[in-house]
């Protein structure tokens, strides 16, 4: 078995990647508590791809079992946690997590202020599949997946659903833009 160095496990094939605006949007709470659905069952995706309901529970339980996390990253880089999902749970549904983004983590600084603005509206699963099977209309029906992570990204590919960020004050982000914009500035002028 080799490793693959991008991700630190054990390499069972390429890393496949699901993208998503959750039709319920990601809420943001108090400014950093993220929630919403990563995943939705049965909804074709533009790769062609269907997630079953049921798909990510062995995975999750297994997880669990030796006390590991579903890892939180942006933009599926494994580089760059910003965060921690402290839920992760599959409903019927899909796949719903509820987490914490760092903002004393410069990414999760930026992925605050960009959600907060609707530059960003997307997560993204990475996982590997376990079991699939295509069906009569060549939609492969994802029965079972390993989950390595759910990244915040720019690009979703279920263009059903998308991204909220809600905030109970709307002033508040706009300092916090005007903050990391100040910033960025001085660092450049370095």
């Amino acid at each position: 078995m080799t490793v693959n160095s991008s991700y630190g496990v054990p390499d069972y094939g390429a890393p496949e990647r699901k993208y998503l605006r959750p039709e319920a949007g990601l809420t943001v709470i108090d400014g950093r508590v993220v929630e919403g659905y990563a995943s939705l069952f049965g909804m074709k995706d533009q790769g062609g791809d269907v997630v079953m309901a049921g798909a990510y529970g062995a995975s999750l339980k297994r997880l669990s079992a030796k006390g590991g996390k579903v890892k939180m990253l942006w933009q599926h880089d494994p580089t760059q946690p910003i965060g921690v999902w402290d839920e992760v749970r599959e409903d019927e549904t899909g796949l719903w997590v509820k987490g914490r983004i760092l903002a004393e983590v410069d990414r999760g600084r930026e992925a605050l202020a960009l959600l907060s603005a609707g530059a960003i509206d997307g997560l993204s699963i990475g996982y590997r599949t376990v079991k699939a099977e295509r069906d009569g209309k060549g939609q492969r029906l994802l029965s079972e997946l390993e989950l390595w992570e759910v990244s915040l990204v720019t690009f979703p590919m279920l263009p059903e659903a998308r991204v909220a960020a809600k905030s109970a004050d709307e002033g508040l982000w706009r300092e916090m833009a005007a903050i990391f914009e100040q910033a960025r500035q001085q660092l450049a002028e370095r």
